[in-house]
């Protein structure tokens, strides 16, 4: 889902439609013309998507033969991972480098705090749910405040009931579901003691998600470009060893290279104190040639655990 822009600044977002369904000719040519225009492509979405549009974007990536296009599946709520979308949309309009915007996805994770108002925890599977909770989900009329980032939290909604929120300024935005509660407007954003409140259309895989299409879902996120492009430009960016682009954090998010291991440093010879090599077995000389007929064991082509010595 594509929230409405924040800002003038916000570049608008493109919506990849029907993806499990509609030729892969079709596909290849949109994700082709997006590259030609753009460069770079970020795909964010949901962990609920389904698992024909999720293998038809790995597929069309390989087809295309590119490395200039990353994929986002963050383990967040629908709602959640539209903010995010909206965030990189923000920042898209800032001198950022394609792998740090893309990177910065996973920066901007740990500033969310968000959850979801529900009718019933029988089938939630994504945050721990006690026998306890799961018996009051038969009760008429229950209802429930969870948080599924960043840390889980889940309450049964009652006078005493609070929810622990982030300990920074925030905004809160809130899709409805099936569910009729006003326990997010009257007693959760109070205390949370957020800026403002805004209302989306829910996402079409919230359902799937939460386990219950009767939810309010709600999401508290920074709103601020200045603020969002200071926490970025605040991190340390390297240079990918692979491909060269610079990223954030110690994985390229476009050719999923990692930061080679670092060397061993080489070893000292034999003293009296660690001991030579054991009775029975010459010592290794690393510039002989290989022997096919000496015995081979986890140690290495010279010398066999199973060997007297």
């Amino acid at each position: 889902m594509a929230l409405p822009a924040q800002d003038e600044r916000t570049v608008p977002a493109v919506v990849l439609r029907d993806l499990g369904q509609e030729p892969l000719e079709r596909t290849l040519d949109t994700l082709r013309t997006l590259l030609d225009q753009h460069g770079h492509l970020i795909v964010v979405c949901s962990r609920a998507l389904p698992e024909a549009a999720v293998r038809r974007l790995h597929t069309a990536r390989v087809l295309l033969e590119s490395d200039r296009i990353a994929l986002f599946r963050p383990e967040l709520p629908p709602l959640a991972v539209a903010v995010l979308a909206r965030q990189l949309r923000q920042l898209a309009s800032c001198d950022l480098g394609p792998g740090v915007l893309a990177s910065a996805g996973r920066l901007l994770t740990h500033y969310v705090h968000c959850g979801a108002v529900l009718n019933s925890v029988t089938r939630l599977d994504r945050v721990p749910v006690g026998l306890k909770a799961h018996a009051k989900s038969w009760v008429p009329g229950s209802q429930f405040g969870v948080i599924a980032h960043p840390e889980p939290q889940l309450v049964r909604i009652g006078p005493e009931a609070a929810l622990a929120g982030p300990d920074f300024a925030t905004w809160l935005l809130v899709a409805k579901g099936q569910l009729q509660s006003d326990w997010i407007t009257t007693s959760l954003a109070p205390a949370w003691q957020v800026l403002g409140l805004r209302e989306a259309a829910l996402p079409a895989e919230s359902a799937a998600w939460w386990g219950t299409g009767r939810l309010v879902e709600f999401c508290g996120y920074l709103p601020d470009l200045s603020v969002l492009y200071q926490l970025v430009t605040s991190v340390r960016q390297s240079p990918c060893h692979w491909c060269g682009i610079d990223v954030i954090g110690d994985r390229c998010v476009f050719c999923s290279a990692v930061p080679p291991l670092p060397e061993e440093p080489a070893r000292t010879a034999p003293t009296a104190r660690t001991g030579g090599p054991r009775r029975g077995h010459a010592p290794h000389d690393p510039t002989a040639p290989h022997d096919p007929t000496a015995p081979e064991g986890p140690q290495g082509p010279y010398e066999s655990r199973t060997s007297a010595g």
